[in-house]
Order: structure tokens, then sequence, then C-alpha cells
């Protein structure tokens, strides 16, 4: 058995406003609890967590002498830190407190009031027998690298860069592309107020790479990272450009010399234009320094290029060099933002949909076509001529029940189009437009305005149900037009037009696994970075120190974006600006003269916090998260998890029975 002072417990069972009280005979399980031994004082009580209900704690600890306290009430995940912090305000151990769940556990799975109540009293005693054996645990602290480290150059990963650097602390903005700017820096204007997006975009980009604090790693990628809150050791991976970045002017002449010249589909224009094996994305790309395409780039991947490479006979700078080689870049830091944004479902894989045909192109396809330096200057140009019947269709891959589909809405697509619908009828004013839609979501300021005002413009909304079909076919002979075929109030039904724009959903990146595994961070169902809770903590991760903005937590528009990226920079500058963090006593404890050093815990262990050191495991204490994997495996019964020994879960387990 656990030596500890002679228990003396107090037990408070809240109603929860309705929320348990309408299920669970609280006060029957309050006078049950009364009776449970070491059992000192048993309330019930409306609201707990509020002030009244705290300070019913601290007065009765202080009048009853109570060095243990159980709460039954909701969710550990959400008021089990308010009650530590109430014990420990009265002189208890925070570690001395424990919790039951009567809400989502018992009052909100059950119907019947007396087996609810009955199963509430199993809960309560179990909480009981575990607090009668809980040992006082003394959080420790540790110091802080006052950096950090922002993944993600888009607009969220920007202004949390910008946000932590304005603080004075040195912050490492790492992009994957050769340029920062994300997806904002391709589209043309934003709703609803129609600025254009690059005109909002490039001075923030410019202030980032001309900030003091900012450490700018463009065409990198994070590759490695290791440590614990305050003290992160992350190895980047910064990809050679083949151009020398201290000389590099950005003039472009090596890119007009190019051989390639024309003939590789750019990426930043969503592959409707073409560049050269040397380029810069955009012409405002920051930094403006040109990357030669190694995949693609005749003398790296056949080893010649004309008699001499012909960019680099052009080069004015002497800039080119062929001979770089990939670097790796270690850096420690504090904490860490996460900004990696999204990607859109590829229609490619989606042939009911169309996209083969010229006349069907994506939202961001759109925006590339729209736009004043995109492949057409701006005009909407399709076959060589003006679209006059456009059709927009929403919820591509959204909203669906499709197993290689997403059931969440992508948010942003019903606004882009109603934008996009307001361009084509500005530009091309006898053109006609048409949205095929489930539903219209027009949820933010000044949204549902914009909505409206686009259809003033004569923009015609067609509504269909979800479940319906779509699918766009090109008619064959001379007329080029296409025909969506789908089902509205149950008759089928057919569209021409000379344009199909598709709202395809945004998507997890592809190497969003990958970065989860380095980060140690967790996934939701849907694929993106998962928060620690969606409302009191919805910046930070399971991780200590990591924290996450942007698209890469869900979809979102770019206000939310930005108010993302400033937050998790506020959360992450905390421990910057205190020095210091407390870690959580909850860890692995090895009993030395009981390993055998057989090294099972420490190949599962998934946060590299166990080591071998003579033939004994140790616990790197800063690192372990208490997950319990070790103690699971090992074979010899040497480990134990601080707040859950097993002579604590069999007293739980022991009163219930």
């Amino acid at each position: 058995m656990i030596n500890i002072e002679t228990p003396r417990i107090g037990v408070y069972i809240c109603h929860c406003g309705v929320n348990i009280a309408a299920t669970v005979d609280v006060k029957e399980v309050a006078r049950f609890a009364s009776d449970m031994p070491c059992v000192v004082i048993a309330r019930d009580y409306q609201y707990m967590c509020s002030d009244p209900g705290q300070e019913l704690i601290k007065r009765d600890i202080k009048e009853h002498g109570l060095n243990r306290v159980v709460v039954a009430s909701c969710s550990p995940r959400m008021h089990e830190p308010t009650f530590r912090n109430a014990c420990e305000d009265a002189g208890v151990n925070p570690y001395c407190f424990e919790m039951a769940n009567l809400r989502e556990q018992c009052a909100w799975v059950h119907s019947d009031k007396d087996k609810a109540t009955e199963k509430a009293k199993d809960l309560v005693a179990s909480a009981i027998g575990k607090a009668a054996l809980l040992e006082p645990l003394e959080r420790k602290k540790v110091g802080v690298v006052p950096r950090a480290l922002v993944i993600g150059g888009g607009v969220a990963g920007i202004y949390a860069a910008l946000e932590i650097a304005d603080k004075g602390f040195e912050t490492y903005l790492v992009e994957k592309e050769p340029s920062i700017g994300g997806h904002m820096a391709q589209l043309d204007k934003t709703f609803p107020t129609l600025d254009c997006s690059a005109c909002i975009l490039t001075p923030k980009m410019v202030e980032a790479e001309r900030h003091k604090n900012i450490q700018l790693l463009t065409y990198s990628e994070v590759k490695e990272v290791s440590g614990y809150i305050g003290n992160y050791k992350v190895k980047i991976r910064k990809r050679p450009r083949y151009v020398d970045e201290q000389k590099c002017t950005g003039c472009g002449e090596c890119a007009n010399a190019c051989r390639l010249r024309g003939r590789i589909p750019n990426e930043f224009d969503a592959g409707m234009a073409m560049r050269s094996a040397i380029y810069v994305p955009f012409p405002q790309a920051v930094p403006l320094i040109y990357t030669v395409d190694a995949e693609r780039c005749l003398y790296i991947t056949k080893g010649k290029c004309g008699k001499y490479p012909a960019c680099k006979e052009a080069c004015p700078a002497d800039a080119i060099d062929f001979e770089l080689l990939e670097e790796e870049i270690e850096v420690e830091v504090g904490t860490i933002v996460v900004a990696t944004g999204y990607e859109l479902l590829d229609l490619a894989e989606k042939p009911e949909y169309g996209y083969k045909y010229d006349e069907v192109l994506t939202g961001l396809e759109f925006e590339r076509l729209s736009v004043a330096s995109g492949p057409t200057s701006g005009k909407i140009i399709i076959n060589g001529k003006e679209p006059k019947e456009v059709v927009f269709i929403s919820c591509i891959g959204s909203r669906s029940r499709k197993e290689d589909e997403c059931e969440y809405c992508s948010r942003v697509c019903c606004m882009y189009i109603a934008k996009q619908a307001h361009l084509v009828r500005e530009k091309i004013p006898d053109a006609k437009v048409k949205v095929l839609y489930n539903d219209v979501r027009a949820y933010g300021k000044g949204f549902e305005e914009f909505y409206n005002r686009a259809r003033k413009e004569g923009v015609e909304y067609i509504r269909k149900e979800l479940e319906d079909p779509v699918e766009v076919v090109k008619r064959k002979g001379e007329d080029e037009k296409v025909v969506i075929k789908t089902i509205i109030e149950g008759e089928k039904i057919e569209i021409e037009a000379d344009l199909v724009v598709m709202a395809n959903a945004i998507v997890p990146r592809k190497d969003a696994d990958e970065l989860a595994k380095i980060l140690k961070i967790t996934k939701s169902a849907d694929g993106f970075f998962l928060e620690a809770h969606p409302k009191l903590r919805p910046l930070d991760t399971f991780t200590d120190g990591i924290f996450i903005a942007g698209c890469c937590q869900s979809p979102k528009d770019i206000p939310d974006s930005v108010a993302q990226g400033v937050g998790a920079a506020i959360r992450a500058s905390i421990p910057l600006m205190r020095g210091e963090v407390e870690i959580e006593p909850l860890v692995a404890s090895i009993n030395e003269d009981v390993c055998v050093g057989c090294g099972t815990c420490e190949a599962i262990c998934p946060f590299d916090a166990l080591s071998l050191e003579e033939g004994v495991m140790h616990v790197k204490e800063v690192v372990c998260k208490g997950c319990g994997s070790c103690g699971s495996a090992c074979p010899s019964g040497a480990i134990s998890m601080k707040h859950f020994k097993d002579e604590q879960i069999y007293a739980q387990i022991e009163v219930m029975l």
C-alpha cells in the first residue's frame, strides 16, 4: 500500500443546472457519499464550478481539515484545472483532488433516473476509493528558450510570426515553397469588401522579411523536433535554390534565357500558365529570389544544357551556382506555431464532374483567370472567347456522405462563389450567371449583404438537394458548350454553360500525417490538426508549447485565419515572456530495484522520454506525457504512473465491486 496521511475527504456533487440533476438524484448521491469511509463531509450544490461553489470547497478545507477532495460534475477535461486551483488556494495539494464525470458518463447517456442514480453512486464511490490513496505531487519548473518557430508562411503564419517578433522575441518563419504568401497570394479580390488580395497581403509579406526579429527560411521543411515546451530542438532542411540568395537581384534574365522557358506549368497559376525551369512563383514573391526547379532543369536532370547552362550565362550578377548543396539547420526554440494551411480536393479523381474539359475550372483556377497578374491579365477567357453562360456549383466534395469525400462544410465556398459571380457580371455584363447550390451559408460580418448584392446584380441561384447527383458532360459536335445534369425538385434537368466553376472542398495537406508525427500532435477524424478543446483551448494542441492556427486546424476564411494566427502567437509568447514553465508531474516512475533494463518501454515510448543508463531505465520527466504505454508494456512491472498507480486503480475497482 501507499504510505499517506490519514485521508479526510470532502465530496461535492454538482447539479450542473439540470444537466445532471434532471437524470440523477443528486441529494441521494451526496447522502450515499457521506457514509463512505474517510469521507468527512459530502454536499450537493447547483453549480460547483461557480465562485460560490469553489468557495464552498475552500471553506470546508479550512473548517474540516480536508486533505482530499472529490468533485462529481462534468468532464475533467473542462474543469479539473478549476477545482485543482481551488484546492491549491486553500492549501491542499492540487493532485490530491479527484473528479468523477456524472454529466457525460451518466446523466447525458441515461434516461432511467433510478438506474442513473445507482451508476452515479458507483462513479462517486470509485473516485473516493482512489482519492483515499492519492499522493501529493509537485510540479517542476524549467527554463524557456526565448525564441519561437512558426511553420507555414501563409497569412496565418505571417501574422503569427509578426506578432511574436513584435514582442521582442526572435522568430523563425519556415515555408516549404520558394515564397511566403500561401493561397491568399493567389486570390484576386477578398469578400465581402472586394479588397485586392495582393494589395493587403504584400505589405505584410515584406514586413515579415524585413523584421529584425524574424529569420525567414523559405524553400525549407521541418524534418525533426525533439525536446519539450520551452526547450525544443528543431532540425530544418533547407533545399538548394542553386541561386546565391545574397547575389540574386530578381532581374529575371535567367528565366528569359532558360531553354525550357514557357514549357513548365506554373503551380502558382494553378497550371493555367507556363514558366521556366528557373523562376519566381509570382512578381510580388518574398523573397524575390529565383529558384531552379531541380526536377525539371536540363542541366541537373541530364547533365547538359547546350554548351553552357543558359541561365548561368545570362545572369548579370553571377548568382547561379549549381554546386550549392542542401543545408540542415538546427535551432532551439521555446514554442512552436503550426500554420501549414490546406489543399483542395483533387477533382481529377472525380470524373463525374467533367474536370478534364477546358471549360471546367476549380474556384482557385478561376481566381488566377480573373486576377490582373494572372495568365490572361484579368480577362475571363475560355477557348479564346468570353463565356456568356457561366455556372457555379457549390459543395463539390464538401458536406458529403461518401467515404472518399468530406462530411464537413468548407465554409468559404458560398461566399467566394458570390464574389466570383459578381466578378463575372462586372467583367462580362451580358453574361448569364447561375449558381447551383445546396444551402447558402453567409455567416460572417457583411456576408449576407454581399450575397444579396450578387442576387440583385442578376446572379440566378438554383437550389438542389445535397444528395442529388451532379454530372458534367461535353456536348459532341461544333457547339463547345458543356452540360450540367442534375435533379431539381425531383425532376431531371440539364443546364448549358460555356464555363463551369467548381467549389471543391478544402482538405488537409498531404504531408499533414508526417508533420503530426514529427511534432507529436494529434489529428481529428477529418484529418485536420486537433485542438486541445474546441471551446476553451481552440489554439492549443495536446503537446505543450505547440499551437495551431489557420486552415491546418479546420477550413476558415482570411479574417478567422488572421485572428487565429495572432491568438496562437499570443499563446506561444506567454511562456517566452515568463521565462519558465511548469511541467505536469503526471509522469512515469521507474522502480530501479525491479527494472531489468530490457528496453521494451523505450522502444514503444511515443515521446522519446525514456533512456537506458547503466542497465537501468530512466524517465526524462520534462518530456514524459504520462500516456502509460510504457507501464502497460513493462514485463517486470517496474513502471508505474504517478497519480494512476496500480493500487489506486485497484481501489477504484474494488469499491465498485
